[in-house]
C-alpha cells in the first residue's frame, strides 16, 4: 500500500485552512481534516514549550510526500513545522481507491 495519512500542527485555524485547501486544491491530498485547539507539549530550543495548535489530518500517498512536505514548508509559518507521514496498513478498498483517483498521478 502506498496510501499515507499527514500529520501537520499549524499556529492558528487560518493557516491549517489555506495549507489543507491548497493541498487538496493541487491534488497533493485527497482530503484534510482539521481538528481545533488540540494542545501540544514540547522542546524548543532546551525549553519546554505549551501551545495551543491545529491539527491538520492528510490522506495522501507516498509517491507524493517531497512535493507535499516541500509545499507545506514554503506555506508554514513555523521554521521547523511538524510534517509526519504514516502508512496507512489497511483500510476500506474504496476508500484507498478514492485516494488515489483523487491526488495527482506520479
Amino acid at each position: 500500500m502506498e496510501e499515507i495519512v499527514v500529520l501537520i500542527t499549524s499556529a492558528s485555524m487560518e493557516e491549517a485552512e489555506l495549507i489543507a485547501s491548497t493541498l487538496v486544491e493541487q491534488g497533493l491530498a485527497a482530503c484534510a481534516n482539521i481538528v481545533p485547539k488540540i494542545t501540544s507539549i514540547f522542546i524548543w530550543k532546551g525549553e519546554t514549550c505549551k501551545e495551543e495548535e491545529v491539527l491538520i489530518l492528510l490522506k495522501s500517498r507516498k509517491a507524493l510526500f517531497e512535493t507535499l512536505s516541500e509545499t507545506i514548508q514554503k506555506m508554514h509559518s513555523y521554521s521547523v513545522p511538524e510534517i509526519i507521514a504514516l502508512p496507512i496498513i489497511a483500510g476500506s478498498d474504496d476508500y484507498l481507491q478514492w485516494i488515489n483517483n483523487n491526488t495527482q498521478s506520479t
